[in-house]
């Protein structure tokens, strides 16, 4: 009985699995009282689906709480005075409709008629009489009722007549002609209008503090997709529906729009010149002044970027600008993602130093504050801990930092979980590149291991101090992980980011070589069993690094990028020509195809294992369908493993459970073949 006991309260590795015992936190709003932080809770059900609903978690003490039951409930917002919540309820028919709910608990009541649609998010007005929405109507051939008619009538699925390059997006599909459009409704009717709409539906939008007018960060141009850095900001006069353009700004993509609490400027993520919102240049922070203009930028002097995104697998990568004003409008307190790490930063409105509000390995993203201020709700994890809601206390410049909530602690205290080290490699042309390196769980660093280099997607991201379940899986099945930043990754400065931008398979793979030099060099590496994989981009370089080595014992190469000929037609962003690459995929695809894995790839003789989702719309599959007739072809051993048109190219981080699960077995198939 006593052998029992123990054997019981042995900590055991991490599995795949274990992913389905995982709770899942976001988007945590703060009160106005700063009493209560309302958030989505997130957990896997038993009919391989994913159960979502709001949950409240008090500030000052007593556990968390479920709010709705609705199990598709999300972007809970509180009304300005404090006694309704509002928040987007989803249903496989209908689509998606605006619910509310008293703040202190009751039945939940439909307040929106919208038609069978979207709706991507809403705004409360400052005086709580209105809310300003973002919705995208299905078009009417794609209902569900049109569905119900065709299946009666035995019917064929309608064709989809384009017009427009901007007609899918991948994760959302396909949704030819429709756009979102902004509507205001009236928070006691229900009652809807449509009030502004631009060329691609993707604009930021937000109210002035007297209720009276709306700003819209939009792109109107006819070739927006094009000619995406073409953004203006607008001022809308909610009643009489007047547009007015905000004279005299930089040139350049304009996001995420906010009014100050005096209404006296508007903040902005942006920078000038022709590159959008994602980009090797810093995207920065500015404001202007709504009528005037005058913008000033206000990071200008700093090397931080506002898109410096840190990737894990347990949560949707978002590439968007986190910030928010403060109570009294004099500062702005913003995310910055750095060397991996996460952190809440201020800065004066008018100008001035920026200042580091959080330090340690933490990531973390930001809600929002209290009506005073003094409180801000936030979520924060590390490499070992999955993200739990937190709040910040701000007083005289400093930001004290408490959990809230701890969903996954039990859990999470029954593993042997692998904790990463931090390591700095100089390339051959004197880069520092940050490596991270994590070992099986009580491995000695004595015996010799087999080893995986995982590289990040994007490229312009990071691979930081989040949890990441894959990692921690490959850890506990017994392989030394190592994972870097190489140049074109985000959080090192616009020049580290820069230094690809119209060149992959340059700077890049130099730092990847030196990175494969450190896995050598390292006592508990052996050099002969060492396995490369990636996704997106990852899965470029896993391609690029086949086709110019035989280092490695095998590689996986996931959603992945081989020919840039053909993927600068074949993704739902394409290629524009003369702008991140010179040339063009038509007649001048000199640079193009100098870049493309798939041109070296003939002297592969790595075995691979290829997975892609057939309803990958960044990344189409016609990219791993070359690959793998390309190395068939040449004799080298392949498997390719094709998941259906119903998931996209995010499976690995939200994809169907089930799916999810199937992936990292492939992955660890794989590696036991070729590796052990």
């Amino acid at each position: 009985m006593a052998g029992r006991k123990k054997a019981s309260a042995r900590k055991r590795r991490m599995t795949p699995e274990d992913l389905l015992r995982f709770t899942f936190v976001g988007d945590p709003q703060m009160s106005p009282d700063g009493e209560t932080v309302l958030f989505t809770r997130k957990h896997i059900g038993d009919k391989n689906d994913y159960i979502v609903n709001l949950w409240r978690a008090p500030v000052d003490g007593g556990d968390p709480s479920p709010f709705t039951n609705g199990g598709k409930d999300t972007h809970g917002r509180w009304s300005p005075d404090g006694t309704r919540i509002a928040f987007i309820r989803s249903a496989k028919e209908g689509g998606a409709q605006i619910y509310m709910l008293p703040a202190d608990g009751g039945e939940a009541t439909v307040l929106t008629r919208f038609p069978e649609g979207k709706i991507s998010e809403f705004k409360w007005s400052p005086d709580g009489k209105h809310l300003a929405v973002s919705f995208r109507e299905v078009a009417p051939e794609w209902t569900a009722a049109a569905a119900k008619e065709r299946e009666e009538k035995g019917l064929s699925l309608p064709p989809r007549v384009i017009d427009d390059l901007w007609y899918r997006l991948d994760g959302d599909g396909y949704f030819d002609a429709q756009r979102f459009q902004l509507y205001v409704v009236d928070t006691a009717t229900g009652d809807h209008r449509r009030v502004f709409k631009d060329t691609l539906g993707m604009f930021s939008f937000d109210w002035s503090p007297d209720s009276r007018q709306l700003a819209i960060a939009a792109n109107t141009d006819r070739r927006a997709l094009i000619n995406d850095w073409k953004d203006t900001i607008y001022r809308l006069d909610v009643r009489r529906g007047k547009l007015r353009e905000i004279p005299g700004l930089p040139e350049g993509p304009k996001a995420n729009v906010q009014w100050s609490p005096d209404g006296k400027r508007l903040a902005y993520a942006g920078r000038v010149g022709k590159d959008g919102t994602y980009s090797t240049r810093n995207l920065h922070l500015w404001v202007c002044d709504p009528v005037r203009g005058q913008a000033r930028n206000l990071t200008g002097r700093t090397d931080y970027c506002l898109m410096a995104v840190a990737l894990t697998d347990v949560s949707e990568a978002t590439f968007g600008p986190s910030f928010r004003w403060g109570a009294k409008g004099r500062k702005l307190y913003l995310l910055l993602g750095w060397h991996g790490e996460t952190h809440v930063a201020s800065i004066p409105a008018r100008g001035g130093t920026l200042e580091w509000l959080t330090r340690g390995a933490y990531d973390q993203t930001l809600g929002s504050f209290s009506a005073d201020g003094k409180r801000v709700a936030m979520t924060r994890g590390t490499t070992r801990e999955l993200h739990e809601i937190h709040v910040g206390e701000l007083a005289e410049g400093s930001l004290t930092v408490r959990r809230l909530t701890g969903f996954n602690r039990k859990l999470l205290a029954g593993f042997e979980l692998s904790k990463p080290t931090s390591h700095w490699v100089k390339t051959a042309d004197g880069t520092k590149v940050q490596v991270w390196v994590m070992l099986p769980p009580g491995a000695s660093g004595r015996r010799k291991l087999p080893s995986v280099l995982e590289i990040h997607g994007g490229p312009h991201a990071q691979y930081g101090v989040g949890f990441f379940h894959e990692f921690q899986v490959l850890a506990a099945a017994g392989y030394a992980v190592f994972y870097s930043n190489p140049r074109g990754s985000k959080g090192y400065g616009e020049a580290h980011t820069h230094a690809i931008h119209g060149h992959w398979g340059g700077a890049d793979w130099v730092d990847i070589q030196a990175v494969t030099a450190f896995m050598k060099e390292q006592r508990f590496v052996d050099p002969k069993r060492m396995g490369v994989m990636g996704g997106s981009y990852g899965g470029y370089m896993t391609n690029w690094v086949i086709g110019h080595t035989n280092e490695f014992a095998g590689a996986i190469s996931d959603r992945c990028v081989s020919n840039l000929v053909s993927m600068s037609g074949s993704s739902d962003f394409p290629q524009v020509p003369d702008r991140y690459w010179e040339g063009n995929f038509w007649d001048r695809p000199e640079n193009l195809w100098r870049d493309s894995p798939i041109q070296y790839m003939g002297k592969a003789k790595t075995p691979t294992l290829l997975i892609h989702s057939e309803g990958d719309l960044r990344c189409n599959i016609e990219q791993s369908d070359q690959v793998y007739t390309l190395l068939t072809l040449r004799k080298v051993p392949t498997r390719f493993v094709r998941y259906p048109r119903t998931t996209s190219h995010g499976l690995s981080r939200g994809g169907p459970p089930d799916l999810r699960l199937h992936r990292l077995h492939q992955i660890l198939g794989w590696w036991e073949k070729y590796l052990d």
